[in-house]
C-alpha cells in the first residue's frame, strides 16, 4: 500500500499546488468521510478520496457610509474578510470557528468612535452556542480571564492576573445531554465565552481546546446579534446551530 503526505495526495487529486492543498488542510476544510484531516504532513494512503467543504459566501447584512455588517461563515478568518473589503477596518474579531455578525468601519472617524464603544462596554453582544451537559438555569459568570499568546492563544481563569470578564448564560433548549444556550457578554476577552462556559462544566460542543468531548466540524458558537450606537444587526443561525444532531 503506497503512502504519501496528505497535502501532496490532495494536491494531485484536486489539481492544485502543494501550498494551496496544505492551506486547505490547515484551515480545517478537508475531510475523509466525516473525519477532518488535521495534519497536512501525515502519511496517508495515496488512494484516499478527500472531500473539501468550502465556507459559505460572506453575506453583507447592512452597509452605509460608516459601517459594514457581515454574516461571517465559520472557517474564515476575520482578517481575510477585512482584506477582501477595500477601505474597511475590523471593529472587533470573531474566532475562525465562530460564525455570525462581524462589524467593520469604513472611515477613520467612525472607527475611532466605535472602538471606544467596545472599550467602554457599550456594545451589546448576543451569541448562541451548543454546550456539553444540561443547562437548567440562567448563570452569570464574572471570573477574570488571563490570555497567554505564545503560539496558539490560550485563555484561563486567573483571579490574580486576569482581566475582568462578564458572561450571562441563558438556557434555550436541550437535546439529549447537550444544551442550546444564549450568551450575553459586555467584555470581549480572547476566548471569553469558551473559557467561561468550560469553567462551569459546559464547554462548547466541538471545543476540544477547552474540554469538549464531542467531535464536531467546528466549535458550535454563533454571533447572533450586535447593537452599537443606534444600529442593531442580526445574523440568522446556520444549519449546524439551528438544530444540533
Amino acid at each position: 500500500m503506497a503512502t504519501e503526505q496528505a497535502f501532496k495526495v490532495l494536491a494531485i487529486q484536486e489539481g492544485i499546488s502543494n501550498n494551496r492543498a496544505k492551506a486547505l488542510i490547515d484551515n480545517g476544510l478537508v475531510f475523509v468521510g466525516d473525519k477532518q484531516v488535521k495534519i497536512a504532513r501525515a502519511q496517508i494512503n495515496t488512494e484516499t478520496k478527500f472531500r473539501i467543504e468550502y465556507p459559505s459566501d460572506v453575506e453583507v447584512l447592512y452597509e452605509d457610509e460608516n459601517i459594514i455588517a457581515v454574516n461571517k461563515p465559520a472557517q474564515i478568518d476575520s482578517y481575510d474578510i477585512q482584506d477582501a473589503i477595500e477601505g474597511a477596518e475590523l471593529l472587533h474579531r470573531l474566532d475562525r470557528d465562530t460564525s455570525g455578525v462581524l462589524l467593520l468601519g469604513k472611515n477613520r472617524e467612525f472607527v475611532d468612535k466605535a472602538v471606544k464603544e467596545f472599550k467602554n462596554r457599550r456594545v451589546k453582544k448576543e451569541y448562541i452556542a451548543w454546550v456539553e451537559g444540561v443547562v437548567y438555569d440562567t448563570m452569570e459568570i464574572n471570573d477574570p480571564i488571563l490570555t497567554i499568546k505564545k503560539g496558539k492563544a490560550f485563555s484561563k481563569i486567573d483571579p490574580v492576573r486576569g482581566k475582568k470578564a462578564y458572561t450571562k448564560v441563558i438556557p434555550d433548549e436541550v437535546q439529549g445531554k447537550k444544551s442550546k444556550v444564549r450568551v450575553e457578554i459586555t467584555t470581549g476577552r480572547t476566548h471569553q465565552i469558551r473559557v467561561h462556559l468550560a469553567s462551569v462544566g459546559h464547554p462548547i460542543v466541538g471545543d476540544e481546546q477547552y474540554g469538549s468531548v464531542t467531535k464536531s466540524k467546528r466549535i458550535l458558537l454563533h454571533s447572533a446579534k450586535m447593537c452599537i450606537f443606534d444600529y442593531t444587526f442580526e445574523a440568522p443561525e446556520p444549519q449546524d446551530i439551528r438544530r444540533y444532531k
